[in-house]
């Protein structure tokens, strides 16, 4: 049994969810997500709820069950409130600026890196701060770590770009090494 897939999802005021055989198309006020489903699970509609159900027991249902329930809540939940990634930049020089719906960062190497947003993402800058929005918690993860691959966090300044939490662990410096001898 997966306690994650036996719980129902809920679907507020506003989000609709078109249950099909195999798909469901879940739209809200920021916009529409469908999302494909296994063959191992079933989702029903009752009243404003999805409920996911196994079809048959093999080694992957639970597993299944559960993924398929986290993807509908990610997409319910997508829809009507969307997701957002913030980075942060660190380092003497590291700017990033927004011209239009494209990010200009320059990170230390002999040219600025222009990153556009592709559609459905949002990008907005404050400070040494890119925040960037979706209602696809996937596509907005995945643009995030796309521009952190730019410039990873060093670990011994902390310079680069890293998401906002993240604990990044330092290294002593030669200095330090040097002292211990």
């Amino acid at each position: 049994m997966s306690r994650i897939g036996k719980q129902p999802i809920f679907l507020p005021e506003g989000v609709e969810a078109d249950v099909q055989e195999r798909a469901v198309r879940v739209s809200g006020k920021l916009g529409t997500l469908t999302i494909e489903l296994p063959e191992a699970v079933a989702v029903e509609r009752e009243d404003r709820r999805l409920q996911v159900t196994p079809r048959r027991e093999t080694k992957q249902t639970p597993a299944l069950w559960g993924l398929t329930r986290a993807l509908l809540a990610n997409a319910v939940r997508g829809v009507s409130e969307g997701f957002a990634v913030r980075l942060i930049l660190e380092g003497i020089g590291y700017r990033v600026t927004l011209e239009g719906d494209t990010l200009v960062l320059t990170l230390g190497f002999s040219h600025p890196i222009r990153v556009s947003a592709p559609e459905g993402i949002r990008f907005a800058v404050e400070k040494n701060v890119i925040t960037v929005s979706g209602f696809d918690k996937q596509q907005v993860g995945n643009v995030a770590a796309s521009i952190r691959a730019f410039r990873k966090p060093e670990p011994y300044k902390g310079k680069g770009i890293r998401r906002e939490g993240e604990i990044v662990r330092r290294k002593a410096g030669k200095k330090a090494a040097a002292l211990a001898k």
